[in-house]
């Protein structure tokens, strides 16, 4: 698997890096994110990862079958888990996300890893808006990765969602997820800008 490309460079609120992973399995898209989250500890860059419970559990192999001491990680604030549908429940609110109760909950998950360090840029996997596309909320997941466009503005940190291919079997709103993002990752891992 070749690796994301030009992660770092696209990590400020000025050049942004929020991208996409359509994906069919969850081992193949734990293998893209180790890869995303492993190219950021080497540069010091914490991790937050807001996922479905088998998800944080491939991911944890994964970045354990590469030598990461996930336990470690945890411990020392550097590696983030979260729950994507208990997060949701944080700030979701008659079927939307209400922005501030977001800014809230996700200023204090960077907060948290960051640990008071003022050139602290973090690399977040999300899967909550996959959540709310597999439940028929897909006017919520685009409202969501929009407050996270919003975010970014005042946040220094590279995103990557990850949607399962198999929502999409007769829908045609794949542009208007592509529309939210700055980068589409394939199958190798390689992101390629959204024009």
């Amino acid at each position: 698997m070749k690796p994301v490309k030009d992660v770092a460079r696209h990590s400020t609120p000025r050049g942004r890096y929020h991208a996409v992973r359509f994906y069919e399995g969850e081992r193949s898209l734990a293998q893209i994110t180790a890869q995303f989250f492993g190219e950021g500890f080497a540069d010091d860059h914490p991790a937050i990862v807001a996922a479905t419970p088998s998800f944080r559990a491939a991911l944890l192999l994964e970045l354990s079958a590469r030598a990461f001491d996930v336990v470690e990680l945890q411990r020392s604030r550097r590696l983030l888990l979260l729950d994507a549908t208990d997060t949701l429940a944080i700030f979701m609110a008659d079927g939307k996300p209400d922005a501030a109760k977001f800014n809230e909950a996700m200023c204090a998950a960077i907060e948290h890893v960051c640990q008071d360090r003022s050139d602290c840029t973090v690399r977040v996997f999300g899967q909550m808006v996959d959540v709310l596309w597999r439940d028929g909320q897909q006017k919520a997941a685009i409202d969501l990765e929009m407050l996270w466009n919003q975010l970014a503005r005042s946040r220094a940190f590279s995103l990557l969602c990850g949607y399962a291919m198999g929502n999409f079997y007769k829908d045609s709103n794949v542009h208007d997820i592509c529309g939210q993002h700055s980068h589409i990752v394939s199958a190798d891992g390689n992101a390629k800008a959204i024009a």
